[in-house]
C-alpha cells in the first residue's frame, strides 16, 4: 500500500516522534511505500527519518494546503495516516479529498485547548469534555507563547470546536488505550470509528537481565517539562532514604529548573542529566539499573517509555495518571503510586533498593508481561490491518478474510 503520514515536523522529540518513526520503519520492512507530508524541521535523527519516508513534502504555514494537494497528486496514496497537525485549512482538505484518512491521536491536543489536560496551577487532572468551562472559569483561552517565555498568545474556543467537528469525519481514530478512548467518547466521537491500537515501543536488542547492582542505580527516561512532573520525581528522591544514583534521559523546557531545584535538594552528587539520547542507546543505561522512574502528573495516553523499561526487565515505579496503570500492574511489575504523593514513591523506590531480590522478580514478571500483551509485531499487524480494511478495494480486503 501507499501510505502517506502526515505530522507537524520531520525529526525526533517526544514520543510520538518515535512512534512515528518505528511504525514506519517496521511498514516499510513489510514492503510498504511510505510518504512524510510535514510541518516544521526538529533535526534529531533526521537521517532516519529520510531513509523512512523516501518521498517528503514540507507543508509551511503558507502554503499547508497547496502543500498537501500537492502530496496527493504526486504521491497517490491509498491511506492518509494522520498524525499531531492543527492548520485548519489542511485538516478540512483531507476530510474532503476523498482519501480514507486515519487519525492517530497521540495525546490531548485535539480536544484540550492547553493540549496536557490539567489545571495549569494545580496540575490537578481534568475530567471533562471541551466545552465553554475550558474558557471560564479554566482561562485555557490564553496560553503560552509557543517560543516559552513570558509571551501569550490567543487559543480560540471556536476554532477548537471546529477542529474537533472535522477530526469527527475521518474514517478511523485510532488510540493507545481504553483512558484515551473514553477522553474521544466523552468528546462526542463515535464509538464505532475509533480502535485501540497500543502504542507498544520497537523492542530493543536487550537479552541479559539488568545487574541490580550495589550502584542502585535509577533511570528516568523521557521529556523534561512541567507535565512530565520532573521536578516532582526530585523531589520524591530527596525523601529516598537508601544510597543511590539516578540519571535523567531527555532534555525540554524545564532542565535549567530542574537543574536548580536539584541543587537545592542536595541531589547534586547522585543525579545526573544527561540530555537527549537516541532511543537505540536508552537500553544501555538500563543494563546496571535497578529500576525505572516515570513521574507523570498529566494523563498519559498510554505511557511507552515506562513500558519500554519493563521490557528489559526493570521494576517500574510511576504515578497513576492516565494509562499508566494499563500496563503496570501494582505489586506484580512494579509500583503504580497515587498521584503526585512524594512519600509513597520515595517509599516504593526505597523498597526496591532495598530487596533486591523483590526487583528482579518484579522485572522478569514485567518483561514476560510486556511480552504476552504488548508485542510490537502484533502491533504493526493491527495497524497494517487496519489500512488495508480502510484503504485496498473492498474485493481485496474479503479475499484476506
Amino acid at each position: 500500500m501507499r501510505l502517506l503520514y502526515v505530522h507537524e515536523r520531520i525529526g525526533a522529540l517526544g514520543g510520538a516522534e518515535v512512534n512515528i518513526l518505528a511504525t514506519a520503519q517496521a511498514l516499510r520492512k513489510r514492503g510498504h511505500t511510505l510518504g512524510l507530508a510535514h510541518g516544521g524541521r526538529h533535526g534529531r535523527d533526521e537521517p532516519e527519518w529520510r531513509e523512512a519516508f523516501p518521498y517528503r513534502i514540507a507543508l509551511d504555514e503558507s502554503a499547508g494546503t497547496r502543500g498537501i494537494g500537492l502530496a496527493l497528486a504526486q504521491f497517490e496514496p491509498d491511506v492518509i495516516y494522520l498524525n499531531k497537525f492543527s492548520n485548519p485549512d489542511v485538516l478540512a482538505l483531507l476530510a474532503d479529498c476523498g482519501t480514507p484518512v486515519i487519525r492517530m491521536v497521540h495525546d490531548h491536543d485535539l480536544y484540550c485547548m492547553r493540549s496536557y489536560k490539567y489545571h495549569v496551577l494545580t496540575r490537578r487532572i481534568c475530567k471533562r469534555a471541551a466545552s465553554l468551562y475550558c474558557v471560564f472559569p479554566c482561562g485555557a483561552n490564553v496560553a503560552r507563547g509557543r517560543k516559552g517565555g513570558f509571551a501569550l498568545r490567543w487559543v480560540s474556543y471556536f476554532a477548537k470546536r471546529r477542529e474537533i467537528a472535522v477530526n469527527k469525519r475521518f474514517h478511523r481514530m485510532v488510540v493507545a488505550s481504553d483512558y484515551m478512548r473514553e477522553e474521544l467518547l466523552r468528546n462526542g466521537f463515535d464509538s464505532g470509528r475509533i480502535e485501540i491500537h497500543a502504542s507498544v515501543p520497537r523492542p530493543i536488542q536487550f537479552v541479559e537481565a539488568p545487574s541490580f547492582s550495589r550502584r542502585n542505580l535509577i533511570v528516568y527516561s523521557g521529556q523534561i517539562i512541567r507535565g512530565k512532573g520532573v521536578d516532582v520525581l526530585l523531589e520524591s528522591l530527596a525523601r529516598v532514604k537508601s544510597p543511590f544514583e539516578c540519571i535523567i534521559l531527555g532534555d525540554g523546557n524545564l532542565r535549567a529548573d530542574c537543574e536548580r531545584l536539584c541543587t537545592r535538594l542536595g541531589l547534586d552528587d547522585r543525579l545526573q542529566f544527561a540530555g537527549f539520547v537516541p532511543q537505540a542507546k536508552v537500553a544501555e543505561y538500563y543494563r546496571d539499573a535497578s529500576l525505572a522512574v516515570m513521574s507523570s502528573l498529566w494523563p498519559e495516553p498510554f505511557g511507552a517509555a515506562g513500558l519500554e523499561a519493563m521490557r528489559c526487565g526493570l521494576p517500574v515505579v510511576a504515578f497513576d495518571a492516565g494509562a499508566i496503570r494499563e500496563w503496570l500492574v501494582d505489586g506484580v511489575c512494579g509500583f503504580l503510586v497515587p498521584w503526585k504523593d512524594r512519600d509513597a514513591f520515595a517509599a516504593k523506590v526505597d523498597t526496591l533498593l532495598q530487596d533486591k531480590a523483590l526487583a528482579r522478580r518484579l522485572g522478569q514478571r514485567g518483561r514476560d508481561l510486556a511480552d504476552e500483551r504488548f508485542s510490537f509485531d502484533a502491533y504493526i499487524s493491527g495497524l497494517e490491518s487496519l489500512f488495508i480494511r480502510t484503504g485496498a478495494p473492498a474485493e481485496a480486503v474479503a479475499a484476506l478474510s
